[in-house]
């Protein structure tokens, strides 16, 4: 999967939080945040839309759709996981 670097600001207490859960976990502050923001994204109801580059928005590219497909069922499955 693709990253892009960006800068953020979390309150203190989330951040702390974070560095905890992915110290336990055994991977970066990063790649839990990652995981978090998709296991959120998709709780709140989010639908993947194809805006990735050189799709045009609105499109049906099938390799993205089927990328966005995947990433939405592996963050559904980690939620079922969790209870």
């Amino acid at each position: 999967m693709a990253t892009r670097k960006v800068t953020l600001s979390l309150d203190t207490s989330a951040l702390e939080f974070a560095e905890r859960a992915a110290k336990a976990d055994g991977i970066s502050v990063s790649s839990w945040l990652s995981k978090a923001a998709r296991r959120e994204a998709v709780r709140t109801g989010y639908t993947p839309v194809c805006t990735r580059r050189g799709v045009p928005e609105g499109t049906e590219g099938t390799e993205v759709a089927a990328a966005d497909e995947a990433e939405v069922a592996a963050a559904e499955a980690e939620l079922r996981a969790q209870g």
